[in-house]
């Protein structure tokens, strides 16, 4: 079955499915979709996704949207290896870590947001970036706190095992990294960080690695 996956190398939902398709060994053509150049806006890509939205992922004949469904989605079609755990407890616990990051974190500085910030606000670089980091901040704080009293963090956010935590965490952490945020106070955070890149899915799919990144 042929698989294809529309993805934007700085794009860090794009980043959580290439993770997640090579955590799990599946095999994909990429299609490179240039966010700065509005490629997602055009009628051909939007006869595609409606949202005009990267990460978009063709699994045969399914067209499917919105990188923490597609994970579930994979980890339901293709279920080794599990991003989700067995248990009901577990899996709230890392859908929430998720979606304090895909829900509360992330659409507060994604790319629309700080051009919007720009273009309807006047705000300079010096301005977008004290609002990336303001949210970063808040964000990772409030994160950090809950990971390291809910006391079920490991190597990893869950124990010693890849979730889709630690896949949408490290995007989060690049970002951050991106925009110079200071991270060092979120040493629970940071640690998981360190260990997922040592992990080739994790490493071989990073933003600088892709081919639409030269």
């Amino acid at each position: 079955m042929s698989r294809d996956l529309y993805t934007f190398f700085r794009s860090s939902t794009s980043y959580r499915l290439r993770i997640a398709l090579a955590h799990k060994r599946l095999e994909y053509a990429p299609h490179y979709v240039s966010l700065p150049k509005m490629e997602h806006r055009t009628p051909s890509y939007r006869a595609l996704h409606a949202q005009g939205l990267v990460p978009l992922l063709i699994d045969g004949d399914r067209s499917l949207i919105q990188s923490m469904a597609i994970i579930e989605y994979l980890d339901e079609v293709y279920p080794d290896p599990r991003l989700l755990p067995a248990d009901v407890h577990g899996r709230h616990y890392v859908r929430a870590v998720s979606q304090i990051i895909g829900c509360d974190i992330h659409p507060l500085n994604n790319v629309r947001v700080l051009k919007h910030l720009q273009a309807q606000f006047g705000a300079d670089e010096a301005a977008t970036k004290k609002w990336y980091r303001h949210w970063i901040a808040e964000g990772l704080g409030g994160l950090e706190t809950y990971v390291a009293s809910a006391g079920l963090a490991g190597r990893f956010c869950y124990g010693d095992t890849v979730t889709m935590a630690d896949i949408c965490l490290v995007p989060q952490i690049f970002n951050a990294q991106r925009f110079d945020c200071p991270i060092d106070d979120y040493r629970t955070l940071v640690a998981i960080f360190e260990r997922c890149m040592a992990l080739e899915a994790f490493r071989a799919t990073q933003p600088n690695t892709q081919a639409d990144a030269f």
